[in-house]
């Protein structure tokens, strides 16, 4: 892939291309780099579980809920009453406490007693959750089931402090995580092992680079145990030798090494002026020239004063300066047989990575430009 950035000044950008020419990757075979299985497609039964519970931050140094939150007040009475405190739920003055929201991602593998990274958010109109540690609150998935517990010191990786007259941030200070904040309690009821049947999920959608993987896959079991399914998903039936003993079997997938094709694209962020252009993007013969016309006007105000015991009125008068600035440039004709002809005739305008978002649409409205064009 080649990247062209907004900050980047022609002459850089010459010399990041000349670099890329050297290193081999512009004027590389068409044919991608050999990547494995496991880094473009994902296996049926791997995958993980979102857990979400409801609980308290205390601790906090007046920084948590005020009392326009009112269901962080009805809470910590409900938690208070469980621990036998009874309390007046008037008299509460929540600001050491926050209500937040606990998520943690399981693994289809967890068996009871493994630890969780958890995420804490804030809920209410806490100001920060530093300092604040989690008492205990249940995980619970899909189904309504509880299946961890949350409890542990809040890390937070930024601070927000505020004074009468002044202010100072960093990062987001309502959002913390707890690492290995969470336990297991219940694991869900699957045994990969006794699976008959496996789908292979490829993450981009492609016929060409599926069938590879069929092939690759059959060639190393030695059978055709692998068929495509659709664009992106490949059934797998499982070999005898490798029945109820699936670990080895995926091992032995994973690290299968493919060449990913894809479709010819050049994505564009407009935001930042970036241009992404892909390895199989071609240019058939065209003729551009590309200019800017830049229209500036100035209205001045000029005051005309009369002389002194003079009959006059005092009066504005305006003044506009007009300038017209054009660059004119001859047509250029461009034709890219490859990514490093395609760019090479794009810098022979002198356009910059602005530009280019401008060239690129009209040379594809024109029909010229082989590839999808995508604006984000």
């Amino acid at each position: 892939m080649a990247i062209l950035s907004k900050n980047m000044t022609r002459g850089a950008l010459a010399l990041v291309l000349a670099a890329l020419v050297c290193a081999g990757i512009l004027g590389a075979p068409t044919n991608a780099h050999a990547v494995r299985l496991k880094d473009i497609a994902t296996f049926g039964g791997v995958r993980n579980n979102q857990l979400v519970g409801y609980g308290l931050v205390v601790g906090l140094a007046g920084t948590g809920d005020s009392r326009k939150s009112e269901f962080t007040i009805q809470s910590l009475v409900n938690m208070l009453e469980v621990l036998g405190v009874a309390v007046d739920k008037r008299n509460l003055r929540p600001k050491n406490v926050a209500a937040v929201m606990v998520t943690a991602q399981m693994p289809v593998s967890s068996k009871p007693g493994t630890r969780l990274d958890t995420t804490v958010s804030s809920l209410g109109d806490a100001e920060s959750l530093l300092g604040g540690v989690l008492l205990m609150t249940p995980l619970k998935g899909i189904d309504g089931k509880v299946y961890g517990l949350a409890q542990g010191a809040l890390t937070v990786g930024g601070f927000s402090v505020q004074g009468d007259a002044a202010s100072a941030s960093k990062n987001i200070s309502t959002v913390a995580l707890i690492p290995n904040g969470a336990t297991v309690e219940r694991g869900v009821p699957f045994h990969y092992n006794d699976q008959q049947q496996l789908k292979v999920h490829m993450n981009e959608a492609d016929f060409t680079t599926t069938m590879e993987v069929v092939e690759k896959i059959n060639q190393s079991l030695g059978g055709e145990f692998a068929r495509a399914e659709d664009i992106s998903t490949i059934d797998l039936a499982i070999p005898p030798r490798y029945e109820g003993n699936l670990v080895p079997f995926m091992a032995s997938l994973e690290s299968l090494e493919v060449s990913p094709d894809s479709k010819a694209k050049v994505v564009v962020d407009e935001k930042t002026g970036t241009v992404v252009l892909g390895r199989n993007v071609r240019l058939s013969k065209a003729a551009v020239a590309h200019g800017n016309l830049q229209i500036v006007i100035q209205e001045n105000a000029n005051v005309s004063q009369p002389g002194a015991f003079s009959q006059g009125q005092t009066v504005v008068t305006p003044e506009t300066n007009l300038g017209v600035d054009e660059q004119n440039r001859r047509l250029t004709m461009l034709e890219g047989a490859t990514l490093q002809e395609l760019v090479d005739g794009l810098n022979a305008i002198g356009a910059t990575p602005r530009d280019l978002i401008s060239i690129l649409r009209t040379l594809k409205s024109a029909g010229a430009l082989h590839a999808e064009l995508e604006v984000i």
